[in-house]
């Protein structure tokens, strides 16, 4: 059923950015035509060019943060409409999904919750003042372990870009696991996804 469902987004995700793939293509090759030209100003080509592959790159993180939740929890829409929201109002936010390894081990001063997930119930955790909200929510299959967690930061450094603290556990946690880790920015409103210590932008 998973496998089945996993064909079914790959097929959303080939139809939708294909077309994508070949305007950038297109575009490129107008822009390598118009060096031939004396006096030609391409900025504006550049910039629909840096905004088509912008959208290509937001639909195949968006495929993929789906690809590797749907096997190990179905609510990937109650956490994905929570991101959204905490997005919108600038809160941050840090949610955790467990798969195959477990994250015990790396987990420090977490509140029990022992829930099911829902959107309510993680917006309300990560509501600004609340005793929750400044931690990782950890979910395994539809149930909400813990909040309020503290994990283990990367070291990574990112040439000319400060990385928070928030996204450093993101990506902490999943250099030592196979966990994907959603992180809301409070600063920017930017929703990301982190697997394998990588962390990659995405639209909600």
């Amino acid at each position: 059923m998973h496998i089945n469902h996993n064909h079914e987004l790959q097929a959303v995700f080939k139809e939708e950015v294909t077309p994508l793939l070949e305007g950038i293509t297109k575009m490129s090759m107008g822009l390598s035509e118009h060096l031939q030209t004396d006096d030609c100003c391409m900025l504006t080509e550049f910039e629909k060019l840096s905004q088509s592959i912008s959208t290509a790159q937001s639909l195949a993180s968006s495929f993929y943060l789906k690809s590797y939740l749907s096997p190990y929890t179905k609510k990937g829409s109650s956490i994905a409409g929570a991101a959204g929201v905490l997005a919108g109002k600038r809160q941050g936010g840090l949610i955790v999904i467990e798969r195959e390894e477990s994250l015990d081990p790396f987990l420090q001063n977490g509140v029990p919750v022992a829930a099911e997930t829902t959107q309510p119930l993680l917006e309300t955790i990560f509501f600004p003042g609340s005793p929750l909200h400044d931690g990782a929510v950890v979910i395994r299959g539809e149930i909400i372990v813990s909040a309020a967690n503290i994990l283990p930061l990367s070291k990574q450094v990112s040439a000319g870009r400060k990385i928070g603290t928030r996204h450093r556990a993101a990506m902490g946690i999943t250099e030592l696991t196979d966990a994907v880790a959603i992180v809301v920015s409070e600063e920017t409103g930017r929703v990301s996804f982190a697997s394998r210590g990588a962390l990659h932008a995405i639209t909600m």
